[in-house]
């Protein structure tokens, strides 16, 4: 979910729906062996302890792997000027910021990367959210990337606010992960019937 894409609508050369599929696909496979290493290695790790090796480089992959793929896109669509160019920008800003945070926090409890956790899957769930509604116009087929990103946003929250709970630990965070996979894999589907209808 919160894996954000983004398209450069002004640039001469803009991403495709081929494009996006490739790259959504990618990302699904990604959070699919994440969260099966997640639940394989640390699904049992909550709030009050600390996170083992596994843990904390799973932990710190995740938001760097969003920094590369949006860098992916981005490299696909032109470097041209433009709003979504800057937002891309502000994303990827984001995810290394959140990276350098997991890093610290993952050298106390897993409820302290929970919350670095959380607030970066608001933000970059937000992020999202504006990303596809803009693009919705130019590619189409955006509704389930709005409503991951709005998911993304609500579940950040949880995330964070439940971050101090003896009760949440990577199993919930693995579980959010899994939900972005699943909207990574509608959109490829919806993009590829509206590419055969030429719609």
């Amino acid at each position: 979910m919160t894996q954000t894409t983004i398209t450069s609508t002004t640039n001469t050369t803009a991403t495709t729906p081929s494009g996006l599929r490739s790259l959504y696909l990618i990302r699904v496979v990604f959070s699919v062996l994440w969260v099966a290493l997640v639940f394989t290695t640390s699904a049992s790790l909550v709030s009050p302890d600390e996170p083992t090796v596994i843990a904390a480089v799973l932990l710190v992959v995740y938001p760097l792997w969003d920094v590369v793929a949006t860098l992916l896109e981005r490299r696909m669509a032109g470097s041209g000027p433009g709003t979504t160019n800057r937002v891309a920008t502000v994303n990827m800003a984001v995810g290394l910021a959140t990276t350098l945070g997991m890093i610290i926090a993952v050298l106390s409890t897993i409820g302290a990367a929970l919350l670095v956790f959380g607030i970066w899957a608001l933000l970059s769930g937000a992020i999202q959210l504006v990303v596809a509604v803009r693009r919705r116009r130019t590619v189409g087929a955006q509704w389930p990337m709005i409503i991951s990103g709005a998911q993304s946003v609500l579940a950040g929250a949880g995330i964070a606010a439940m971050s101090a709970s003896a009760t949440s630990g990577l199993s919930t965070v693995a579980g959010y992960s899994a939900f972005g996979a699943f909207w990574f894999l509608v959109s490829v589907i919806v993009l590829s019937v509206r590419g055969r209808s030429g719609r």
